[in-house]
């Protein structure tokens, strides 16, 4: 099967175009990876190399396709270290923009200059499935371990989307002021007064989990709050008070979290203060 040079560079910028708006827009996370392999392994090097190397070459279709991912996988990294130290930085969305921009420029590139040819050589092959002909035994087995490269690459690829590798679980339990600023901790009281922060609980332990905190001064309970259940990476952030019983200095407030009914401590904060 022969195919045209400038039909690949057409049919790679309706792909494009099609997965940009189902990646972007939809929140299936496997169809996203799924749809994104080619858009980082494939597509970027498949233009690179026609636009530069758009005459006839002593390469056959599965050696382009295989160069193909060598430059792919040269080029998108260059791409998101560039990103990174810029304003946008590297997420799912200025990523995917901006190789899908990198996609558009070198399909304009490629297909230019594929136009520019002379027409004798607008017919160069870019992908041809045949084994037999005029290739060489040598070519032959270029071709074939080239093509056993690709599918070994792609089946661990595969593999690895079926498989993910299990994260670690932990509990993220952070203290902030009552106007949300870690500078506005109430760190000086008068006696009496009401001491107010905000506790912050992320629950990455990938599963529905219970939490309760426990508010003690100086050894001593002045509260708790909770119950707290959350899904798996669920926030919440919940403003708790604490009054001091007595007046002094360097006064230690702890914030200790529980986890699913345990008696023992899982995570603690303190903050400390000074009552006048």
């Amino acid at each position: 099967m022969k195919i045209r040079s400038i039909q690949i560079i057409y049919a790679i910028s309706i792909l494009t175009a099609v997965f940009f708006v189902i990646i972007a827009f939809l929140p299936n996370n496997i169809l996203r990876v799924i749809l994104g392999l080619p858009l980082v392994l494939f597509f970027p090097g498949y233009l690179l190399m026609s636009a530069f190397f758009h005459k006839n070459s002593s390469l056959d279709g599965i050696q382009k396709t295989a160069f193909s991912f060598v430059v792919s996988i040269a080029v998108v990294p260059i791409m998101l270290f560039i990103l990174n130290y810029s304003p946008w930085g590297i997420t799912l969305y200025s990523g995917l923009i901006a190789i899908t921009i990198f996609i558009f420029v070198a399909s304009v590139i490629a297909w230019f200059r594929q136009r520019k040819l002379p027409e004798e050589q607008k017919h160069n092959t870019i992908i041809d499935l045949t084994l037999c002909g005029k290739k060489t035994s040598l070519s032959k087995i270029i071709s074939l371990v080239l093509a056993m490269v690709i599918i070994v690459t792609v089946g661990i690829l595969i593999y690895t989307i079926a498989n993910p590798r299990t994260n670690e679980k932990y509990t993220e339990f952070y203290i902030v002021g009552s106007d949300g600023n870690t500078n506005g901790y109430p760190t000086n009281l008068k006696f009496g007064d009401t001491g107010k922060v905000v506790l912050g609980i992320i629950n990455r332990e990938q599963s529905l989990t219970q939490y309760q905190i426990e508010i003690n001064i100086n050894g001593t309970s002045n509260g708790t709050f909770g119950p707290i259940t959350l899904k798996p990476d669920q926030k919440s952030e919940n403003e708790v008070s604490f009054i001091p019983e007595m007046a002094g200095d360097n006064q230690e407030v702890n914030f200790i979290l529980y986890k699913d009914g345990q008696n023992e401590p899982y995570l603690s904060l303190h903050l400390w203060i000074d009552v006048s």
